[in-house]
């Protein structure tokens, strides 16, 4: 997976420095390490990435993404915790516990073309889209 991190780099010009490729990698495996519901912060990144290489300090990292973000390879949450978490920018929607904050990831195809509908009703090309939904899991 870091290699779409580092394909999505090279399609938008983005330089990838020894750091940034470590930062990268790190970002691209946390799915595989910690599960689906990992979206980390950047302190969470730091932690993981300081225990690659201890000489890429936290403003590295936060320069990082936020290079990721503006470039559009990594997309920033809330999910309403107070800190902002960082995934790679894929299309896919989130379904949010707000007792747990575990977090769902899927796509519909339902969704995605109402997407569409929506946008072109009022008249627009859609170019993006970010969906959140919260609730409380129902007791069986």
């Amino acid at each position: 997976m870091s290699e779409t991190i580092e394909k999505k780099c090279i399609e938008k010009g983005v330089k990838l420095t020894e750091q940034r490729k470590i930062i990268a990698r790190v970002i691209s495996q946390s799915k595989e390490t910690y599960g689906e519901s990992d979206h980390p912060d950047v302190d969470e990144l730091y932690n993981r990435v300081s225990k690659i290489d201890p000489k890429i300090s936290i403003a590295t990292v936060y320069r990082t993404v936020k290079l990721f973000e503006e470039a559009g390879i990594l997309v920033k949450h809330d999910f309403k915790a107070g800190k902002a978490r960082y995934e790679i920018n894929d299309d896919h929607n989130h379904l949010i516990d707000i007792k747990t904050g575990e977090i769902i990831e899927f796509v519909d195809n339902e969704i995605e073309e109402l997407q569409k509908k929506v946008a072109e009703k009022y008249g627009y090309d859609l170019v993006d889209h970010k969906l959140e939904l919260y609730g409380i899991k129902k007791k069986n």
